[in-house]
């Protein structure tokens, strides 16, 4: 067994914020490799979330962000299963992150379900368009422009997109994260984003 010291227990702690117990048994399934041990825990969080999901998330928060300047505001409702973790640092803390992560990168919705069905198909002919202005072969097309499709989810449904404050994840993997964390289901509800200037 890979020996552990208290330094990296601390540095994995200050890197994930999971729990002191969490840390030792990451590091120890992972041969005390940081990047492996990070690893582990974010796959023991979605773990935590897949059982928490089925719980009742009503309590919650309305979270306000205005970006400097005031020319972009958003309303993002998060809710949780309990009102003291509405009132917790690390759930206020992420309410923030996503205001901010909405205020940066202009989602469509917040799941790929979420994109009305008009915009999904306006982007499927617009890609199919471009398939076969390249001389794309009829029956292969629709494979591109499926695969052009789920690359704009990620760019435009919120859950999926790069967590603006760490590209490494996701928005989905930091909620996983924070589910582990404060052990309640987590959801984002719904969101109203406002820049001067836009219809």
């Amino acid at each position: 067994m890979a020996n552990i010291s208290a330094a990296m227990v601390k540095e994995l702690r200050e890197k994930t914020g999971a729990g002191i117990m969490d840390c030792k048994q990451a590091l120890a399934e992972s041969g005390a490799d940081m990047d492996a041990a990070i690893s582990f825990l974010r796959k023991k969080g979605l773990a935590t979330a897949k059982k928490r999901a089925g719980r009742a998330a009503t309590e919650g928060i309305i979270q306000a962000y205005v970006h400097t300047g005031g020319r972009i505001g958003v309303l993002v409702e998060i809710n949780c299963e309990t009102d003291f973790v509405a009132k917790t640092d690390d759930f206020q803390q992420f309410a923030k992150n996503i205001a901010m992560q909405i205020a940066a990168t202009n989602p469509v919705g917040i799941t790929p379900e979420d994109v009305p069905d008009e915009i999904v198909e306006k982007e499927k002919e617009i890609y199919r368009a471009q398939a076969l202005e390249t001389g794309k072969p009829e029956n292969i097309v629709d494979r591109i422009a499926e695969g052009k499709l789920q690359k704009f989810f990620n760019e435009n449904c919120l859950l999926k997109q790069p967590y603006v404050k760490d590209p490494s994840i996701t928005v989905a993997d930091l909620l996983n994260e924070v589910i582990a964390k404060i052990g309640e289901n987590i959801s984002i509800k719904r969101f109203t984003r406002y820049q001067i200037g836009e219809a």
